[in-house]
């Protein structure tokens, strides 16, 4: 089966070829060529980027990765194709030891079943803690901050049937090191978040394997002029991916700009940290157990803690293209680099040979339709 785009302006996100034509066949991307064609949907010059990629999701229209049914991850996806992601990773917090193995056994099932047909293809787990630091906990549950457990942490490897993906842990904790080189050899991504880490704790972790950073400034050591921190070590370190939440809110557009000034586009992958309340109105939601009372769309705990966001994707690259960040640049954040960050190869870029995994915007960076294994899942209204 073929499918023929043209006329559209395509970002793959790294080249921007306008006018252009995609050429898919049997969900893979067959062919990008310059130039029009009459065989073909025209797109009128609407943007065809790739489709975007949320590493780290802790829900959204209602649905709570820390439910942990299957039936809610599926459900998760299929609202999220609204905002452009074809891919996401769900994310939970800090939990008890019996809900994450229930979760890391639910989301190994839905991987198995997994049909692109009905939403966002789920790339595995993030487990966001619980081996973090008490003083850095955020909107974490502290009854459940413990100490890393290599033997803990197989136990949700092995109900996951391997489908852990990430994991975020404070490396100054007593164990980390040791468990972020076992957890690395496994293949899982090794997240710095939720820590007080020192510049030198922060290295180690780095040499140990650690290759992202968890929502960077939030719930971390800052850096200060004598002791640069985690922050600092991240932001040095090239082989070190950056989570950012560009909501406006989590960070300041100063300092989204001095990142972006400082490592480019391809260390940077955007992600909402979106919770249940995402896409619902204003009013009280839980996170991990915790009471969240969501105001103007900002999630707080209720001593004033930001506590996740309701960002979407495609409103995080409006944000970006708003303080001045290329289109081009922002669609490499959303895509190209979180994709990279976590080793997949056939999505995240427009190239013959990947997965036919896109969106299409209209000129004001509205998600028109979004496609999946070059299928049409969502369509807008017009």
């Amino acid at each position: 089966m073929e499918l023929i785009l043209t006329n559209a302006k395509i970002y793959t996100p790294t080249e921007i070829i306008e006018p252009g034509t995609i050429v898919i066949e049997d969900g893979i991307i067959k062919q990008i060529m310059e130039g029009k064609v009459k065989d073909g949907i025209d797109l009128e010059g609407k943007i065809v980027a790739p489709g975007f990629i949320d590493t780290h999701i802790h829900g959204c229209y209602g649905f709570d990765a820390n439910d942990g049914e299957s039936s809610r991850f599926q459900m998760m996806g299929k609202m999220l194709v609204r905002h452009g992601v074809t891919s996401f990773i769900p994310t939970t917090v800090t939990d008890s030891h019996e809900n994450l193995l229930r979760i890391s056994r639910e989301v190994g099932k839905i991987i198995e079943k997994y049909k692109e047909d009905k939403g966002a293809r789920i790339l595995g787990l993030h487990l966001e803690g619980p081996y973090i630091n008490p003083k850095k906990k955020g909107a974490q549950n502290p009854e459940y901050i413990r100490k890393p457990d290599f033997g803990e942490f197989m136990e949700y490897w092995k109900a996951s049937n391997g489908s852990i993906r990430e994991i975020t842990i404070a490396p100054e904790v007593e164990g980390a090191i040791e468990f972020i080189e076992n957890v690395t050899r496994l293949g899982v991504i090794v997240q710095l978040g939720h820590t007080d880490a020192t510049y030198e704790e922060a290295k180690r972790a780095i040499i140990a394997g650690a290759t992202k950073a968890t929502h960077l400034f939030n719930a971390m050591r800052g850096i200060h002029h004598r002791e640069v921190g985690v922050v600092g070590a991240c932001l040095e370190s090239e082989s070190v991916y950056l989570e950012m939440i560009c909501d406006l809110i989590h960070l300041s557009p100063q300092i989204i700009k001095l990142v972006y000034k400082l490592v480019g586009p391809y260390r940077i992958a955007l992600v909402t940290d979106a919770i249940s309340a995402t896409g619902l109105p204003d009013g009280r939601y839980t996170l991990g157990g915790l009471d969240v009372i969501v105001q103007g769309g900002i999630c707080r705990l209720l001593d004033g803690t930001l506590a996740g966001s309701t960002l979407t994707m495609d409103k995080a690259i409006k944000n970006l293209v708003s303080i001045g960040i290329p289109l081009r640049d922002a669609l490499i954040m959303a895509s190209y680099v979180p994709a990279k960050a976590i080793g997949e190869r056939d999505i995240g870029i427009l190239r013959p040979g990947c997965k036919a995994d896109f969106v299409v915007l209209d000129d004001n960076l509205i998600v028109v339709q979004t496609y999946i294994n070059g299928r049409l899942v969502f369509e807008r209204n017009t």
